[in-house]
């Protein structure tokens, strides 16, 4: 199984790539018709949540740079 990756976009959408599946709330499988590669929203403002349709461009900042979480709670 190949590795999935998840970009956060500087300003953007949530990137997934490689082998992965997309449930919603009851477990029912959204059908990605074989897409290897999808952007989901994180503005709220796409019109095909949960999906990215860049409804963000102008009204979304967020620059997405890496850090450490603090460790996990014991």
């Amino acid at each position: 199984m190949a590795k999935t990756k998840l970009t956060v976009n500087p300003n953007g959408s949530l990137k997934i790539e490689g082998d992965f599946e997309i449930v919603d709330k009851s477990g029912n499988v959204y059908n990605l018709q074989g897409r290897e590669v999808v952007s989901l929203c994180r503005c709220g403002q796409s019109k095909n949540k949960p999906f990215c349709d860049g409804s963000h461009k102008g009204y979304f900042e967020h620059d997405a740079q890496a850090f450490d979480l603090p460790p996990k709670k014991q």
